[in-house]
């Protein structure tokens, strides 16, 4: 994995994605949540083919802006770029950017650890018996 990798998604705002339909607002516009979960999807989805077997990423840290209202129907970019790896190797910063078809809709950074999967899934389920 080296930094530089860049994803990027496309889709159209559905009902499904709207603020009043998700419970982060009551407005017809495409939800801050959904916008990040775009964003996380795309960054993981970028650095899933240079994982080894069993090891997956799992977000840390949204830094992001929602500058500008989507409506339903408008098409969404997302884009996200690898800018930082840590010297640990666990740790990965992204650029994200998402855009729809007038501009800028939100930016700013995400991270991302890579954790074994089963073992991380292992750990939160004990946390039921604790």
């Amino acid at each position: 994995m080296e930094i530089g990798i860049k994803g990027e998604k496309k889709f159209t705002v559905t009902a499904d994605q709207l603020a009043c339909n998700v419970g982060s607002g009551l407005v017809k516009v495409f939800a801050t949540p959904m916008m990040i979960a775009a964003i996380e999807n795309t960054a993981a989805g970028s650095v899933a083919p240079y994982l080894e077997e069993g090891r997956t990423t799992v977000g840390t840290l949204v830094n992001v802006s929602h500058v500008s209202a989507t409506p339903e129907g408008m098409e969404v970019r997302i884009e996200t770029e690898l800018t930082e790896i840590a010297p640990n190797g666990k740790m990965l910063t992204f650029r994200v950017a998402a855009y729809d078809e007038a501009g800028l809709i939100g930016e700013g950074t995400h991270q991302r650890a890579i954790v074994a999967k089963e073992r991380f899934e292992q750990k939160a389920e004990a946390k039921k018996n604790a």
